[in-house]
């Protein structure tokens, strides 16, 4: 629990039945089908971009990176986004996901290639 972001362990510390319902539901929903882990977190950052969710973008791109999906793929992910959600959206949703990517290569030692 501790890489959630500050305000959502508050959250799950004074709702703890309702964070179980929702990680048992998340879980579900992961294995309902025949989807790999990487897969899944690039389509939850396209959802976070969409959505304008930076937290979320952000964390699931991370997320991403870690279950073995390559900088590439996020941000064509992200770019996916434009076509439907817009530029400004999209233009977000890759502000957002850079700023994770770096901080993530600089945590893990991993380079962070900036895209732009």
């Amino acid at each position: 629990m501790k890489s959630l972001p500050k305000t959502f362990q508050q959250f799950v510390k004074k709702y703890p039945a309702i964070w179980r319902a929702h990680d048992e539901l998340a879980q579900a929903c992961s294995e309902a089908g025949p989807l790999d882990r990487k897969t899944r977190e690039l389509i939850k950052v396209g959802i976070s971009v969409a959505a304008r969710l930076e937290t979320a973008a952000e964390r699931h791109a991370i997320m991403a990176m870690e279950n073995g999906a390559t900088q590439e793929e996020i941000f064509q992910t992200v770019l996916m986004t434009m076509t439907t959600c817009g530029h400004p959206t999209a233009a977000a949703g890759f502000q957002w996901v850079s700023r994770a990517l770096e901080r993530y290569g600089k945590k893990s030692g991993k380079a962070a290639k900036n895209k732009g």
